[in-house]
């Protein structure tokens, strides 16, 4: 069956439906009716990133919003987390981002936020999903007499940005800390460097020319590797990589190594509990953290809390388990004592913070968690059946298993916003889980591809 919205927000294009200008005016009108509620001046943030249907449809959604009796402040590009904080320090009944996150900038998607800033439940996105694609949602128009506004929010990049600045934790000063950060000619290409020279840092930025084509391309949270050349050439202390959409982090240490959400989070885990500010002494990730941070944190003496894969699987775990700190390997990192999402720039504030509290190098920092040799495969596939109903597959999974037994793990699962397959194996050494991941993929691409 076919699925508008995956774990990280609508994304059409990965879930089959493309997300045309009509789909976007029709998803504009559903969630503006589930939104508003019984509001009497109700009101959505609605932002984008820099791809280049950004603005095609955003024009769409607007009308669709509008078209219910919802007023739209339109914020133009802001990272996902920053409509987020928009929508709730603003008053408004919701918040939406056009944004396909880390993806190609061919495809396109949209996010929603509640007027708390947090992301819809599954259930409230179910009734979205149902009213746009059932056959009554042009009933939801109102009359000419009863159709929305729509405003400018010329002050919320600033509004967004002194509230970042809030978020320095740390008795450490950062002036004339060197950095360098890869904007990903994303969101966070307008902001980040004035944000981080606005705190006292030094900062050469990159990718923050966006053209409308070149956001994620080659560079980011997802391809890092010009970033850590940059780090090492300029002598900086770090790098910081932010994903198209702003939601996302990844860091490069002073020697050019690339730290994983894991590490950032050990880090983050430490400092937090060192301090007192972890609340129950519980940190949440996914099923898809390396082995090396389960470990770190029992070390520490910090309760592991497991969740599925998705930034708003974990904020429930959180919610339901009382922690404050959270995240994915991938650069989620929610900082729920100060946001209601995760937030590349806010988690980079909190890094270089410890940075300064410390006055250790991020390369030491880091040797907190032993990273474990990880491989990730991603196989493009056709369909995605349940894989424990294929023989094939589950039997090479087993067998793999089997073979690794307390000395590694295997999961399989596909990707909630593209159509592929993860095939992920830790094991005890790179060459035995490279060839372990290889066997698995094989058989998963020629069953599913």
């Amino acid at each position: 069956m076919k699925k508008l919205f995956g774990t990280d927000g609508v994304r059409g294009v990965a879930n089959q439906y493309p997300m045309t200008a009509e789909m976007a005016l029709n998803i504009g009108r559903a969630a503006a009716y589930y939104l508003k509620g019984d509001r009497k001046t109700p009101r959505i943030v609605v932002g984008k990133d820099t791809r280049l249907s950004g603005d095609m449809l955003e024009n769409a959604l607007t009308a669709g919003i509008c078209s219910v009796g919802v007023d739209v402040d339109l914020a133009g590009v802001m990272p996902t987390p920053g409509v987020a904080y928009l929508a709730k320090s603003s008053g408004a009944c919701g918040g939406i981002v056009i944004s396909a996150s880390h993806n190609p900038f061919y495809d396109n998607g949209i996010k929603l936020f509640g007027g708390d800033g947090y992301k819809l439940s599954d259930e409230a996105e179910a009734q979205i999903e149902e009213q746009v694609l059932g056959h009554g949602i042009s009933d939801l128009t109102q009359t000419i007499r009863h159709t929305g506004r729509v405003f400018g929010m010329a002050d919320g990049g600033v509004r967004y940005g002194r509230f970042i600045e809030s978020c320095l934790t740390g008795g450490g000063s950062v002036n004339g800390l060197k950095i360098v950060i890869d904007c990903a000619n994303g969101a966070t290409s307008f902001m980040a460097g004035r944000l981080f020279r606005h705190l006292g840092a030094e900062v050469d930025a990159l990718f923050d020319a966006p053209d409308g084509h070149n956001i994620n391309d080659r560079c980011g949270s997802q391809f890092p590797q010009a970033l850590a050349r940059r780090v090492v050439q300029e002598g900086a202390a770090a790098g910081l990589a932010f994903d198209g959409d702003g939601d996302r982090l990844i860091a490069v240490d002073e020697r050019g190594h690339i730290l994983t959400g894991d590490q950032l989070m050990a880090i983050c885990a430490r400092a937090m509990q060192r301090s007192g500010k972890l609340k129950n002494g519980i940190v949440v990730s996914t099923v898809m953290s390396n082995i090396g941070f389960g470990l770190a944190l029992r070390a520490m003496g910090i309760e592991h809390v497991t969740a599925d894969v998705g930034d708003r699987y974990v904020m429930q775990k959180m919610m339901s388990s009382g922690a404050v700190l959270g995240g994915e390997d991938s650069g989620h990192l929610i900082f729920l004592d100060h946001h209601t999402t995760g937030d590349g720039m806010l988690a980079a504030t909190q890094l270089i913070g410890i940075m300064a509290e410390t006055s250790e190098p991020l390369s030491g920092l880091s040797r907190i968690m032993t990273v474990y040799p990880q491989v990730l495969t991603n196989v493009t596939v056709r369909r995605k059946p349940d894989i424990d109903r294929i023989p094939e597959i589950a039997n090479a999974i087993s067998a793999v298993q089997k073979r690794l037994g307390d000395r590694g793990r295997v999961l399989v699962r596909y990707s909630g916003t593209q159509p592929m397959c993860r095939v992920m194996v830790e094991g005890p050494s790179r060459a035995e889980t490279e060839q372990m991941c290889s066997k698995i993929a094989e058989i998963v691409s020629e069953k599913l591809a």
